[in-house]
């Protein structure tokens, strides 16, 4: 582990980083705060990061649905309206990308986390992309679950996207181990906490080392030490809490609106 992480921190390949809002949703603060801010309303938003440098485009996660009837039908049964995706037209994926210069065609990996529908619902969009997902969390979160789910299977992989992982687009399907490099200077761990599927990415930067999960929602999370609402081990709260600290200089929570604040525009170099 050592050696491979010193010959990641050494890799002269470094990337720029640019967060895409794909929507956002308010959430009561439970859900973010294990066992706290009970009357508090949270809001979260849902970023795609596009990861670009030495001629490759990645990005992390693919957007909602097209149609987000069926999902808001289910999260606004929990928190009413507020609790409902709202979406603007410059939000959707490929509308986002492309003011980015970036056609779907032009991804060379799509990295996931976590196997649920918000980020996986249009991998099948990017079909010269190598789909990069949790081993893990590929047999845990969906083909051979450890214990009941809490999310519907296709609230996790939707009909379409699987059929395209398991057919058309299989040799493309690329299963990470828990501590895995993907291309020089971008590397994963696998973090569970919110999910079997949830990792972070860690990226070179011309200054930093960012990481990026869903396994911390807020920098709360992070810098308060408070645990996530919403997850399936305490344990690995606090594992994935060390590991993160160790291993990264900036953190970006990938449902944290004040990345904003700190980083204008949502572009980190």
């Amino acid at each position: 582990m050592e050696n491979d992480l010193s010959k990641f921190l050494n890799t002269p390949t470094k990337y720029e980083i640019q967060l895409l809002k794909m929507g956002h949703c308010d959430v009561m603060g439970p859900e973010v705060y294990w066992m706290s801010h009970w009357t508090d309303w949270v809001q979260l938003y849902f970023w795609m990061v596009v990861i670009s440098g030495n001629g490759k485009t990645a990005i992390i996660n693919t957007g909602p649905p097209e149609d987000l009837s069926a999902l808001n039908e289910r999260w606004s049964s929990g928190f009413g309206e507020r609790g409902k995706l709202v979406r603007a037209e410059n939000e959707r994926p490929l509308n986002a990308l492309a003011s980015l210069g970036i056609k779907p065609e032009d991804v060379d990996y799509v990295l996931i986390t976590p196997i649920q529908v918000y980020a996986t619902a249009n991998i099948q969009l990017f079909k010269n992309a190598q789909v990069c997902i949790s081993k893990r969390g590929w047999i845990e979160d969906f083909h051979a679950e450890k214990f009941p789910m809490h999310v519907p299977r296709e609230f996790r992989l939707s009909e379409e996207t699987l059929r395209y992982l398991t057919f058309e687009g299989h040799d493309r399907l690329r299963l990470l181990q828990d501590t895995d490099e993907i291309i020089p200077g971008l590397r994963c761990f696998w973090a569970g906490v919110h999910h079997r599927s949830s990792m972070c990415y860690v990226v070179n930067t011309e200054k930093a080392r960012v990481g990026i999960s869903d396994c911390l929602f807020k920098y709360g999370n992070l810098e308060d030490g408070h645990p996530l609402g919403i997850q399936e081990s305490l344990e690995e709260y606090y594992w994935a809490l060390r590991r993160i600290k160790n291993e990264t200089d900036v953190f970006v929570p990938l449902y944290e609106p004040d990345v904003l604040k700190r980083f204008p525009g949502g572009k980190i170099a």
